[in-house]
């Protein structure tokens, strides 16, 4: 109920509703953008509702659509400096969720995280939602291949050590790993 309540107050702060805010998050960082079939699979809309939101978002200039480069007909939608900026507005101030997460204890949030990341894939691997751009799913994550406790973990994308507070749910350079990588550093990720 507190991150509906936030998502309402930040979409309302920013001047869009709840399913535009979400559009907007989802294609921030996505320099192809996404089809309109994406965007609803992603928010688990019907088509049509992700279709209405985005013809609003582009009366009001937050994104662009352009045809698809093999089939005409489809639509591929982009966030424009516009829509940028209207997430900046609606990040202003912390969430109710976000000042919960910091009243936790350091090692609580690492362990929130964690049981989130493992949450999310479950729920990946059950069909009920898709891929997220998370790092036990990214091609470029390695878990627990370096010995430092405090940052066990390799990004090869930026070729660095990071620990476990610093796992992403949501990245922007992330690019999915084939299905047999995946589970393999799933596997290694649960016994680290």
């Amino acid at each position: 109920m507190a991150m509906r309540t936030d998502d309402w107050t930040r979409a309302k702060t920013s001047g869009v509703n709840p399913t535009q805010l979400a559009i907007l998050e989802l294609l921030e960082g996505r320099t192809d953008g996404l089809g309109v079939k994406e965007i609803a699979a992603n928010l688990r809309v019907s088509q049509p509702t992700a279709t209405d939101s985005i013809a609003a978002l582009g009366r009001k200039g937050c994104v662009t659509k352009r045809g698809g480069e093999t089939d005409k007909r489809a639509v591929n939608v982009g966030i424009t400096p516009e829509g940028l900026s209207v997430l900046e507005v609606g990040r202003s101030s912390q969430s109710v969720a976000e000042q919960s997460v910091d009243a936790l204890a350091d090692r609580e949030q690492e362990d929130l995280l964690v049981t989130l990341v493992k949450m999310i894939r479950h729920l990946q691997e059950i069909d009920a939602i898709p891929i997220q751009r998370m790092c036990a799913s990214c091609r470029y994550f390695a878990p627990f291949i370096h010995s430092d406790a405090a940052k066990p973990h390799h990004c090869n994308f930026v070729n660095a050590a990071f620990g476990q507070r610093d796992i992403r749910i949501d990245c922007r350079e992330h690019e999915t790993a084939d299905p047999a990588s995946r589970a393999a550093t799933w596997d290694a990720f649960q016994q680290g």
